[in-house]
């Protein structure tokens, strides 16, 4: 029989991951603002309303941090498409994918701009993630997007470009905001407009890839079947 956890044991832990969320949730912040070269461990303590000491404990160093939150927001994009199969509705699929990525860009809009930042500056700190890990993950997501292509229930898109896409249309509304704001006229993207954006892209795609329900690719099977 496991032994059971004491309270002080509970306790800690709690306040283990109560302290690491508020040191990322304000790293993402000051990251954004400041870059990785402009930031620093007292400013994110600061801002996590923490000693500099407990940042270090937790995190390490700021190098550590900083990947740890890239990684994280690559995470947080991408889990919709982690458990999918060939025998999914690519429509369903898809449709997930576009609502969940503007969500996460609604929601960590620091994290969407840190995530650009690095990128532009030559992702100095993700190389080995991108080339390894994210690499991997995208050509086997993209295997599943040839299966469905070779199953007539999509045009033979590139995969990988459509998932770029994907990636850089749903983030374009975070990262720049400002250019989005000023030529709309508005204060502020709203509830709304987020939901009309994201059934535009959702349309686009779906049309623009010529994405059918199973029951349709099976309708026109047996309609050729009969002529």
């Amino acid at each position: 029989m496991a032994k059971a956890e004491h309270p002080s044991e509970q306790e800690g832990g709690a306040i283990r991951r109560r302290n690491e969320q508020a040191i990322l949730a304000a790293a993402e912040r000051v990251f954004a603002r400041h870059g990785y070269r402009g930031a620093s461990l007292q400013a994110i303590a600061e801002e996590a309303g923490l000693p500099k000491s407990n940042v270090l404990y937790y995190m390490g160093s700021k190098r550590t941090l900083y990947v740890r939150l890239l990684e994280r927001m690559m995470e947080r994009w991408n889990v919709m498409l982690d458990d999918i199969s060939a025998e999914d509705d690519p429509a369903e699929v898809l449709s997930a994918f576009i609502r969940s990525k503007m969500q996460m860009s609604r929601r960590h809009p620091e994290g969407s701009r840190l995530f650009a930042s690095e990128i532009l500056g030559g992702a100095p700190f993700l190389q080995e993630y991108l080339s390894g890990e994210l690499r991997d993950w995208v050509q086997s997501r993209a295997a599943v997007f040839r299966e469905w292509a070779d199953r007539g229930l999509m045009d033979p898109v590139d995969p990988v470009w459509l998932i770029f896409l994907i990636w850089s249309s749903t983030q374009h509304y975070a990262d720049f905001e400002a250019q989005v704001l000023g030529i709309t006229g508005r204060e502020a993207l709203d509830d709304d407009d987020l939901e009309d954006i994201t059934d535009f892209l959702t349309r686009v795609v779906i049309k623009g890839c010529g994405v059918r329900h199973p029951t349709q690719t099976e309708a026109a099977r047996g309609n050729h079947a009969h002529s």
